[in-house]
């Protein structure tokens, strides 16, 4: 059994008209359900007060909202559950509906809690300036709008991998791997592996193909010849501008993201039900 729920934050992701209006209509019926206590309302630009206890953090939106609210929590641990009033939303994968339902199992800790891994981003410029991040989905190195091809290197430790001739390079997390990596190309991994997938972005070659390789390892990358525009990105949201011989190291975080699961969720059913995924075609009878 889990920490019963009787404590909330709720992060309500962005400002815009839709999570707005989805978050007044859901306090609504938070606000009549006995025994639980909403102790803090953040937007994605507040810092959540380090005092703060909770039995579990509700996050509103898609599934950015969850990319940001897993840095917003920092190092604390606490369970995310993530509604979703986004798109797709494969992480933040249950409607408010369906999060009301199954409010009253998680205020008896009828739920499980999942830990996924989180990587640390250290940008180290030529001129010795350095930038720390922290990211759940992927690092990604592109020309960005310059549509130059690329020619990234990879060492894994101190053992020198490869060169990349490439649109871009992927590195990215098993909760990572159904965004971006898919649309790449690179592998579907379980979210509880430890691991990180290598996925090139149209490479110019036939015989280059993802890696997967341990998170326990040490990632650098770095562009030899950088054009004007290069960039490296975090999780989509954060930009970071590159040029030639600067460094990237990329490993994984003291930080993990824990997620709060209902019973009878199926990692394998959430992809059939939200990417579409299956083995064969459905053949007309």
């Amino acid at each position: 059994m889990s920490p019963c729920v009787q404590k909330i934050i709720v992060l309500t992701g962005s400002d815009s008209p839709r999570i707005q209006a989805g978050w007044v209509d859901l306090r609504r019926r938070l606000l009549d359900v006995p025994n639980l206590e909403i102790v803090g309302v953040f937007s994605a630009s507040d810092a959540i007060p380090a005092h703060l206890q909770a039995d579990l953090v509700v996050v509103l939106g898609g599934d950015g909202s969850i990319l940001r609210g897993s840095r917003q929590l920092g190092l604390r641990n606490t369970p995310l559950l993530g509604v979703n009033l986004g798109k797709l939303g494969f992480l933040a994968d249950l409607s408010p509906d369906e999060f009301m339902t199954g409010l009253p199992l998680l205020q008896r800790g009828d739920y499980s809690i999942a830990s996924h891994l989180m990587f640390q981003c250290r940008c180290r410029a030529v001129d010795g300036s350095e930038q720390t991040f922290t990211g759940l989905n992927e690092l990604l190195i592109t020309s960005g709008g310059t549509l130059r091809m690329l020619d990234i290197s990879l060492r894994i430790d101190s053992e020198y991998v490869t060169t990349f001739s490439c649109d871009g390079l992927l590195i990215s997390t098993p909760v990572g791997s159904t965004a971006h990596n898919l649309s790449a190309g690179g592998p579907i991994l379980r979210q509880d592996l430890d691991v990180f997938a290598i996925t090139p972005i149209c490479p110019h070659t036939l015989s280059v193909r993802p890696l997967v390789d341990a998170a326990s390892r040490t990632y650098h990358v770095s562009v030899n010849n950088a054009p004007d525009g290069a960039i490296a990105v975090i999780d989509g949201q954060i930009t970071v501008p590159m040029q030639g011989r600067d460094q990237i190291t990329m490993s994984r975080s003291d930080q993990t993201l824990l997620l709060a699961r209902l019973p009878d969720h199926s990692y394998y059913s959430t992809l059939h039900r939200k990417l579409g995924w299956q083995g064969q075609l459905e053949y007309r009878r």
